[in-house]
């Protein structure tokens, strides 16, 4: 059955993805809970129409991402928390705490782009994570967890 995806989908494709899914997938998952719609042909004109219009917005939005994906790679950024004398955290770091400290630097990023690769961070030094400012735009940063 081939649809069309009105949302991004896990592991099956971003919106206005027209991808191939099974029957009962598509009839009882999918489009029920209006996550993708039939492929018929009018839907494809429709669909073609809508990405043209966007395409110069995507544009926009793609050079706004990578302009700020320079600017926190160039910033360094910091979190400060509890440890013992030992040099582990009590708790750990996550990625709340990293998108405060970001947006501290004067960027809007929500904790839901950030992803840290390890599973907890739970001493002091530096790590790495990973933000994703657009579909197209990943960027990698460090960071820094110091004692308090």
């Amino acid at each position: 059955m081939e649809i069309i995806l009105l949302q991004d989908v896990e592991r099956l494709g971003s919106k206005d993805d027209i991808v191939n899914v099974k029957d009962g997938y598509g009839r009882n998952f999918l489009i029920p809970q209006k996550k993708a719609i039939v492929a018929t042909s009018s839907a494809k004109k429709i669909l073609a129409e809508n990405i043209k219009q966007r395409a110069h917005k995507e544009a926009k939005l793609k050079e706004e991402a990578t302009r700020i994906a320079e600017q926190i790679v160039a910033k360094k950024i910091t979190i400060g928390a509890k440890t013992s004398s030992s040099g582990k955290i009590f708790g750990s770091v996550n990625t709340i705490q990293l998108a405060e400290a970001i947006n501290k630097k004067g960027f809007e990023i929500d904790r839901k782009q950030i992803t840290i690769p390890e599973d907890s961070i739970k001493e002091i030094g530096t790590h790495k994570a990973i933000i994703k400012l657009h579909k197209a735009v990943v960027v990698e940063i460090e960071f820094e967890v110091i004692a308090e």
